[in-house]
C-alpha cells in the first residue's frame, strides 16, 4: 500500500516538472518569434529605406547626366552621405561609379563657385562632414583599384576615373576655387589635402597603389597607360614630398613602390618626365642615404623578403646608372647598400633543390617563398642588374684602379711592317702582325712589389667593390656568367687589378694572402674576397679566349703575366694544401681554395695543350717525392689532397712511380702476385695468329674484372692447329696484347680514325656499322687499360681531345670543347674562329645551326639544337654556334663509343689512378717516353737463359753493338723484340 502511493507522488511530482517545462518553452519560443519578428521587420524597413535612397540617388545621378537636374556641391554631399551610409560594394559599384563622374564634372564648371564640390570645405558648417565624406569616398576608390586589372579593357577605364578622383583630392594645384582671389585660400586647402593623404596612408594607400603597379607593370609588355603610370608615381611621391622625406614615408615608399620590378625601366620608357623628378629632388640620393644605415636596410629587406628585395636592388641599380654624379659621389654608399641587400638574399640561395626550396629565375633555388607571379618581368629585371656589371658603372666604381697606368716599357720597341708589303693584304697576316705589335710593347711584365698599405682608404674602397661583385656572383646564380662576362668585358681591368694586388702589403700578393688565411678579420675576408674576385674573372677570361687570343694577341694578360700568374696560384695553393688549411676548410675559406684552385688548374690544363711556362715551371722543389710517398703509406690527410688537387707538383716520373706503386699494392690485395704460400690463379687462353682479334674477343671480353687483372697465359696456334713452341713468361702475352691493339687501332678497321694533321687516333663517328660496335669498344678499352695495368706500352698516339675526355675533363664546368677542337682539326678551327671575328653580318653567310656531313657517299644533315636546320646563326647566336659545332664534332659524334670505351678502361684503371696525369702525360704512360734508352740499366735488369751470362762474349759483342752501332729507333726496336717474344727452349747457333 505504502509503495503504490511513493508511485503516485513520483507521477505527479514528474508530471509537475514536465508541465513547468512546457510553459517555460512555450515562453521562449513566444518571446523569440517577437525577436524574429522584429528583426525581420527591421530588416525590411531597412531594406525599404535602402532601397528608396538607392532610387533617390539614381534619380539623382540619372538627372545629373540627362541635365534635368541642375549639379550643386551640396545636392552632391547629401546624396553621397546617404550613398555612403547604405553603400554595399558589389551592390553600388555602378552608383559610385556615376558619383565619382558626378564628383569630377562638378570640379571641371568654370566660376561656378556653389558647384565645385571642393567648395563645401570652406564651409562651417560642413568642413568636418565633408573632409570625413571625401576620406571616405578616396578610400573607396582605392578599395575599387586593388580589385581591377589594367589589362583588361573596361577596368582600366575604372583605373583612369579613381585615380582622378586621387589625383584631384590630394593635391590642390587643380582647384579652380585656388585661382585669383582664392590663392590665399591654398595654404589651408593644402593641409586639408595633407590630412586626406595621411588618412589614405594610415589606410594603406601605398600598398594599393603597389598592387596597382605590380598587375600592369609585373610583365613582359606593361598594360598600364603613359597617363596612367605618371598619375600613380605622382600618387606615390606626394606623400613622401609633403613630409618633406621623413624616414617613415622613405620606407613606405622603397618597400611599396621600388620594390616594383622593373619600374624605373618603365618610367624611362613610358613617362621619362617622372624620372627628372626623382633626379630634381635628391631622391635616389636620400634611398642610398636612408639604406646605408645597417638598421634601416636589414628592416627593408626583411619585410619585403628575397624576390621583391631583388626588384628593388634592380630599380637602385638602374636608378645608379641614370644618375652618375650622384654614384660618383655616393660609392661607398651604393657599393655598402647593394651589398647588404645581396647577402640577404644569398642567406636564403640553396645550392640544391629540397623540400624548404624554390625555383627563381635569378636566383636559383630559393629557401623563401617566391613571387610566381613576378617570372614575367624577370627579364626586364635581369637588364637592370646588369648596369651593375656593365662598362658604364664599372668605369665609375673601378675608378682608382682603372685610372691607374701601368708602367711602360721603354726598351721594347714596336716592330712594324712596311704597308707596301704584297703580304699585308692578306687578313692573317694582318693578324699575326697586329698581335705581334700588341704584344712586343705595351708594359713592364706585372710582377709582385708591395708598397701599399692594406688600412688605406684606396684599398678598402677596392676590397668593398670586390666584396660586392663576389656576393653578386654568388647571389645571383643562374647570370654568373653574365656577370664575370661583364667584368672581363674592359681588356684592362684585370691587369690593372693584378697590378693592384702586387702592391699590396711590405712584400707584395703571396705572404699579404696567406696571413689573412690565418686572420679571422673583417679585414681579411675583404681583402681574400678582391683575390676570389680576380681569380673568378680570369678563369672566366681565359676560358672563353681561344689560342689566337691568349697566344698572339695576348688579350688582357701577356704570356709573361700568366707564368707570373700562375706561379703565385700554384705557390698559395700547394701553402693551404700543405700546411693544412685545406684539411679543416669550411664557408669562405673553402671558397677562396676552389676559386684560386680553379683558375690555376685552367692556367694549367692551357700549358698542357700548348706551353707558354717554362721547363718545370710547375714542379715544387720544396716538395719531396720521398717523404710524400711516406705521408701517403701513413694516410695522412694533406698527402692525399696533394695528390687529389695539385699532382703536377709532383715530377712525372715520381707519379709514374706511384701509380706503379698503386696497381702493386692493388694485385697484392686481390692476389695476383706470387708469394711463397700461394700462386694467382692463371687463365689460359688459345689463340689462332689468323683470327687473333676474333679469338681474343671471344675469349677474354666475358671475363670477370678480377680476371682481366690477373695472369693470362696466351698459347698460339697456326692455320694448323699446332701449337706454336715456347713459353709464356709474360713476353707471349705482351706480343698478343700488342698485335691485337695493333688490330683494333688501325683505320683500316673503322673503329677508329685518324686527325687531319698528325694522324692522332679517336673513335671513328661511322663504326656503328660494326655489329655489336659498343661492345667491341668496351673490349679496346678493357685492352687499353690492361696494357697501361701491366705497364706495356703501346704504340698507340690519342688525340689530345679523346684522351681529355679518357681522363674526365670534359665533365669539369670550366672545360671548353673550343679549346681542344685544334687537335682534331686545325684548319677547322680556323674556320669557326674566323665566325668569331667576323666584322660584318654573319647572317649574310647562310649559315644554319646544324652541321651537313657525307657519311659513305650519303649527305647526313645534323641538326646542334632541336630545329637547328631552320636556325640561322646571325651576330647574336654565333659564339653559341661555334661552341655547338665544337662540342658535336668531338663529344655528340662520339658519344657512343667513348663511353663504351671508358667503361672497359675504368673496368681495369680506376679514374682517380690517372687523374695526377694531364692529356700528354697520360699518352706517354700509355705510349712510354721518348727518352733515350738507358743501356746500363737494361744490362742491369736483363735476365740470361740458354747457360748465357754477362761475361759472355757473344753477349758482350751484343751490348758493343748496342752502344756503338744502332740508333735511337733501332734501340726502341731491340728492346721491343727482347721483352715481348717467347724465350725459345733451343739451341741457339751463333758465329764463334
Amino acid at each position: 500500500m505504502f509503495g503504490a502511493t511513493q508511485i503516485s507522488k513520483a507521477q505527479f511530482l514528474d508530471k509537475a516538472r514536465q508541465a513547468r517545462e512546457e510553459r517555460k518553452g512555450l515562453k521562449e519560443r513566444e518571446k523569440a518569434a517577437v525577436k524574429i519578428q522584429a528583426l525581420i521587420r527591421r530588416f525590411l524597413c531597412r531594406c525599404r529605406l535602402q532601397s528608396e535612397i538607392r532610387r533617390e540617388v539614381d534619380e539623382f545621378l540619372e538627372g545629373t547626366e540627362n541635365g534635368s537636374i541642375k549639379i550643386t556641391a551640396l545636392a552632391i554631399f547629401r546624396i553621397a552621405r546617404k550613398l555612403l551610409m547604405i553603400f554595399r560594394t558589389k551592390q553600388d559599384k555602378v552608383r559610385f561609379e556615376k558619383l565619382c563622374r558626378c564628383i569630377l564634372t562638378s570640379m571641371e564648371c568654370e566660376n561656378e563657385t556653389k558647384v565645385w564640390f571642393v567648395s563645401l570645405a570652406l564651409s562651417k558648417d560642413l568642413t568636418l562632414l565633408w573632409i570625413k565624406q571625401i576620406k571616405d569616398i578616396l578610400w573607396l576608390c582605392c578599395e575599387y583599384l586593388k580589385m581591377l586589372k589594367p589589362d583588361i579593357l573596361q577596368d582600366s577605364k575604372l583605373i583612369t576615373l579613381y585615380l582622378t578622383m586621387l589625383v584631384n583630392f590630394t593635391d590642390t594645384s587643380t582647384w579652380k576655387i585656388c585661382r585669383g582671389k582664392g590663392e590665399n585660400l591654398r595654404p589651408a586647402l593644402t593641409h586639408i589635402c595633407a590630412n586626406i593623404m595621411g588618412h589614405l596612408n594610415q589606410k594603406g594607400f601605398y600598398s594599393v597603389l603597389q598592387i596597382l603597379l605590380t598587375n600592369g607593370l609585373a610583365r613582359s609588355r606593361p598594360s598600364l597607360s603613359k597617363a596612367t603610370l605618371t598619375a600613380l608615381f605622382s600618387l606615390a611621391l606626394r606623400p613622401v614630398l609633403a613630409a618633406q622625406f621623413s624616414d617613415n614615408l622613405l620606407r613606405s615608399f622603397l618597400i611599396h613602390i621600388m620594390s616594383v620590378p622593373a619600374l624605373i625601366s618603365h618610367l624611362s620608357v613610358l613617362t621619362p618626365d617622372r624620372l627628372s623628378v626623382i633626379e630634381t629632388n635628391g631622391l635616389f640620393h636620400k634611398f642610398i642615404l636612408f639604406l646605408s644605415r645597417e638598421d634601416q636596410c636589414s628592416d627593408v629587406c626583411v619585410c619585403l623578403e628575397g624576390s621583391h628585395t631583388l626588384c628593388l636592388l634592380g630599380n637602385l641599380i638602374h636608378l645608379g646608372h641614370l644618375t652618375e654624379k650622384v654614384l660618383e659621389e655616393e660609392t661607398g654608399h651604393f657599393v655598402s647598400v647593394l651589398t647588404q641587400m645581396l647577402s640577404y638574399c644569398q642567406k636564403y640561395v640553396s645550392q640544391k633543390k629540397s623540400n624548404l626550396t624554390h625555383w627563381h629565375p635569378v636566383l636559383g633555388w630559393f629557401s623563401q617563398t617566391v613571387d610566381y607571379g613576378l617570372n614575367e618581368s624577370m627579364p626586364l629585371l635581369t637588364k637592370q642588374l646588369q648596369h651593375l656589371w656593365g662598362v658604364h658603372m664599372i668605369r665609375i666604381l673601378f675608378r682608382e684602379v682603372l685610372s691607374k697606368k701601368l708602367a711602360e716599357n721603354p726598351d721594347v720597341s714596336v716592330v712594324t711592317t712596311p704597308s707596301s708589303s704584297p703580304q699585308n693584304n692578306l687578313p692573317m697576316k694582318n693578324l699575326f702582325k697586329r698581335a705581334f705589335q700588341k704584344s712586343a710593347s705595351v708594359r713592364h711584365i706585372l710582377k709582385p712589389i708591395g708598397g701599399k698599405r692594406v688600412d688605406s682608404q684606396e684599398v678598402q674602397k677596392v676590397c668593398n667593390i670586390c666584396v660586392l661583385y663576389q656576393t653578386a656572383l654568388t647571389t645571383l646564380t643562374q647570370i654568373r656568367l653574365q656577370i664575370l662576362t661583364g667584368l672581363t668585358y674592359l681588356d684592362d681591368l684585370l691587369p690593372k687589378l693584378w697590378a693592384f694586388i702586387c702592391e699590396l702589403g711590405p712584400q707584395g700578393g703571396l705572404k699579404l694572402f696567406l696571413e689573412c688565411l690565418s686572420n679571422d678579420t673583417e679585414e681579411s675576408r675583404r681583402l681574400l674576397a678582391m683575390l676570389v674576385l680576380f681569380c673568378d674573372c680570369s678563369r672566366h677570361l681565359i676560358t672563353i679566349l681561344d689560342d689566337i687570343e691568349v697566344y698572339e694577341e695576348q688579350i688582357s694578360f701577356k704570356l709573361e703575366e700568366l707564368v707570373t700568374i700562375s706561379a703565385f696560384l700554384n705557390c698559395f695553393v700547394f701553402k693551404m694544401v700543405w700546411d693544412g688549411i685545406l684539411e679543416n676548410a669550411k664557408g669562405e675559406t673553402l671558397e677562396l681554395f676552389h676559386s684560386v684552385h680553379g683558375w690555376l688548374m685552367v692556367l694549367y690544363e692551357r700549358d698542357c695543350r700548348r706551353r707558354f711556362a717554362p721547363e718545370d715551371h710547375w714542379l715544387r722543389k720544396d716538395l719531396k717525392p720521398a717523404v710524400l710517398f711516406q705521408e701517403l703509406d701513413k694516410e695522412r690527410k694533406r698527402a692525399q689532397l696533394l695528390l687529389q688537387y695539385i699532382p703536377h707538383v709532383i715530377p712525372h716520373k715520381n707519379r709514374v712511380l706511384l701509380f706503379r706503386n698503386i696497381v702493386t699494392k692493388e694485385k697484392e690485395k686481390l692476389g695476383l702476385v706470387e708469394t711463397n704460400t700461394a700462386s694467382p690463379h692463371v687463365t689460359h687462353i688459345t689463340i689462332r695468329r689468323s683470327r687473333m682479334l676474333e679469338d681474343g674477343y671471344d675469349q677474354l671480353r666475358q671475363l670477370s674484372q678480377n680476371a682481366m687483372k690477373g695472369v693470362i697465359r696466351v698459347k698460339f696456334v697456326n692455320d694448323l692447329g699446332v701449337d706454336e713452341a715456347g713459353i709464356d713468361q709474360d713476353g707471349v702475352f705482351k706480343e698478343f696484347l700488342e698485335e691485337i691493339i695493333k688490330k683494333v687501332f688501325d683505320p683500316a678497321l673503322n673503329l677508329f680514325k685518324t686527325t687531319s694533321t698528325n694522324d692522332r687516333l679517336y673513335p671513328s663517328p661511322t663504326s656503328y656499322i660494326h655489329e655489336n660496335y659498343l661492345q667491341l669498344f668496351e673490349f679496346v678499352g678493357k685492352m687499353l687499360g690492361k696494357a697501361v695495368y701491366e705497364g706495356i706500352v703501346v704504340d698507340v698516339p690519342f688525340a689530345s681531345f679523346f684522351l681529355s675526355q679518357l681522363l674526365g675533363h670534359h665533365h669539369s664546368i670550366f672545360y671548353s670543347s673550343v679549346d681542344e677542337l685544334p687537335s682534331l682539326d686545325p684548319e677547322f678551327y680556323k674556320n669557326l674562329t674566323s665566325i668569331k671575328r667576323y666584322d660584318g653580318d654573319i647572317s649574310d653567310l647562310g649559315l644554319t645551326l646544324s652541321y651537313d656531313e657525307d657519311v659513305m657517299g650519303q649527305l647526313v644533315c645534323h641538326e646542334l639544337v632541336p630545329g637547328g636546320k631552320s636556325i640561322s646563326v646571325n651576330n647574336e647566336n654565333k659564339i653559341s654556334y661555334i661552341h655547338l659545332m665544337a662540342h658535336f664534332r668531338m663529344h655528340t659524334q662520339i658519344k657512343n663509343q667513348t663511353a663504351a670505351l671508358i667503361s672497359g678502361f675504368r673496368s681495369i684503371i680506376r679514374p682517380e689512378w690517372i687523374r695526377m696525369f694531364s692529356a700528354p702525360e697520360l699518352q706517354r704512360l700509355i705510349s712510354g717516353d721518348n727518352a733515350e734508352i738507358d743501356l746500363d740499366d737494361l744490362k742491369k735488369h736483363t735476365v740470361y737463359y740458354g747457360g748465357f751470362h754477362g761475361s759472355h762474349r757473344v753477349i758482350v759483342w751484343l751490348w758493343d753493338i748496342l752502344a756503338n752501332d744502332f740508333n735511337s729507333e733501332e734501340k726502341a726496336m731491340f728492346l721491343k723484340v727482347t721483352s715481348s717474344f717467347a724465350v725459345f727452349v733451343r739451341n741457339v747457333h751463333y758465329p764463334i
